[in-house]
């Protein structure tokens, strides 16, 4: 969920931020060359104050036909030497022209104003006697002059256009570098969005962890684990409060079956051991080898064999493991020839595969119980002259314990039922067995961290494993504190 929820408020942030920088670059460039363009105002401006009283051309002031007093041509000089000068401190190419494009006074010389373009359109307007002061916005990757105009007004007439013509490649620059400065702010903020998206993520997620993970531990028989309901939004507190009561019934339930499967395999054993005594006392009132009161006899042995199994069933489900450093190679090396007279008697082929040595964590009697239960099984169902494998293996994190017989194996749907309570093949109907044993050593197995697994062996009969885990297990206490 994390995964998804992340990158969703990641998202979002990005395109408020986004929303947020693109107007602010804007603004930034706009700003920048605003500046530029009340700067080159002021400029022109301060020349068309030069230029207002040189309105005759230069061939008029040689006839004497100007009508301007007689220092024009001096004014002219002077205008003239302040653009050269202006040149030449910033590089702006500046003039004053005529109202038909002739120049007054240029720098540098022989440069010409532009008739058409953004630089025409400017001369225009200020032909009309507007200054330029909203000119097309130069951005960083484009326009590399920037022209502004401005009219010469004598006695409410324009009669010359002041142009400068700027290089923008500083003003670039400094958008540019307003931009960076706007990007590593984003950037900045950024960062500090994503940590606040992960601390919120994880507030809001916490409680669905540790419900997850209560919940496995439920689901592996840790019936006591709680959530503890702190933190979080109050839907999820809620959540975990409704959670915990559900565990609270659920564990009600199960230790009431539990009760009373075991009360009742222990009520039921008194008279069934009265019974089958009753059945003797008959039998010996009757002729040797009655067919009837042999299959009562079995029948009654069987029943009592169901009752133990359910008891131990019971206590299984119910038993709290104490979990060791076992020395697994060890103690299957023990069972493996504790039952091979079983085997020799079977004439089946019972042998050890694996290391010395090979440690997990395990109870060794419910590790014990449960490979005896195994073994026990896969002799059963092997034929004589069939063998059975037991080995033991270290993969990775865990500890495998396999058993492999020669028998019939199972179908795929049979596998799939394998474990189960009172569950048998229909076709091995008349061996005997309750049925439960297999259940037992799960549950004993699961309380413990551990696991059964069955597969089909090659090539044939059955192979069954049981996975120890090789590190310790959480220990009880770190297991009370999720509890309410």
């Amino acid at each position: 969920m994390r995964t998804r929820l992340l990158p969703l408020l990641i998202v979002l942030m990005a395109g408020v931020l986004l929303a947020l920088g693109f107007p602010l670059a804007a603004s930034q460039a706009a700003a920048e060359q605003q500046r530029v363009v009340v700067d080159r105002i002021d400029d022109t401006a301060r020349f068309a104050a030069l230029a207002q009283f040189v309105a005759a051309r230069p061939e008029a002031e040689e006839t004497g036909e100007t009508g301007e007093p007689e220092d024009a041509g001096g004014r002219r000089a002077a205008l003239a030497s302040r653009l050269q000068r202006y040149h030449e401190l910033y590089g702006i190419r500046a003039g004053v022209f005529y109202r038909d494009r002739e120049a007054m006074a240029v720098a540098p010389a022989g440069w010409k104003a532009a008739g058409g373009g953004e630089g025409g359109q400017a001369f225009r307007e200020a032909l009309a006697g507007r200054r330029s002061h909203n000119p097309a916005q130069v951005w960083p990757w484009q326009r590399d002059r920037l022209t502004i105009a401005s009219p010469v007004v004598h006695e409410g007439d324009v009669i010359a256009v002041v142009v400068t013509d700027s290089p923008t490649g500083q003003m670039r620059s400094r958008i540019l570098r307003g931009w960076l400065l706007i990007a590593a702010g984003e950037s900045a903020a950024m960062l500090l969005a994503i940590g606040a998206a992960i601390r919120l993520t994880g507030w809001v997620l916490r409680p669905v962890r540790v419900l997850d993970a209560v919940t496995h531990d439920i689901a592996t028989g840790r019936m006591h684990s709680r959530v503890a309901v702190s933190g979080g939004p109050p839907e999820l507190r809620r959540l975990a409060r409704s959670f915990n009561e559900m565990a609270e019934t659920m564990e009600d339930v199960l230790e009431q079956q539990r009760a009373f499967v075991a009360d009742a395999s222990h009520q039921l054993r008194n008279p069934l051991a009265a019974l089958l005594l009753r059945i003797e006392l008959l039998a010996l009132e009757l002729p040797d080898g009655n067919e009837e009161i042999a299959s009562v006899r079995a029948e009654g042995k069987r029943l009592a064999r169901v009752l133990d199994d359910l008891l131990g069933l019971a206590l299984a489900e119910h038993a709290d493991p104490d979990l060791r450093l076992t020395d697994v190679a060890d103690l299957v090396v023990e069972r493996v020839d504790s039952w091979r007279p079983v085997a020799d008697r079977a004439e089946v082929g019972l042998r050890y595969e694996g290391p010395a040595g090979a440690t997990g964590w395990a109870d060794p009697v419910t590790l014990s119980s449960a490979l005896d239960a195994v073994v026990d099984n896969a002799l059963k169902f092997t034929p004589g002259g069939g063998d059975v494998t037991v080995g033991v293996e270290a993969v990775g994190d865990t500890v495998r314990i396999t058993v492999a017989d020669g028998g019939p194996g199972l179908t795929a749907g049979e596998l799939d039922r394998i474990g189960d309570r009172f569950w048998r093949s229909n076709r091995h109907q008349n061996i005997s067995g309750s049925g439960l044993g297999l259940s037992i050593s799960r549950a004993l197995l699961a309380a413990g961290g551990a696991s059964l697994g069955f597969a089909p062996n090659e090539p044939r009969g059955l192979r069954v494993t049981i996975t120890l885990p090789r590190t310790a297990p959480p220990d009880r206490p770190q297991w009370a504190e999720r509890r309410t």
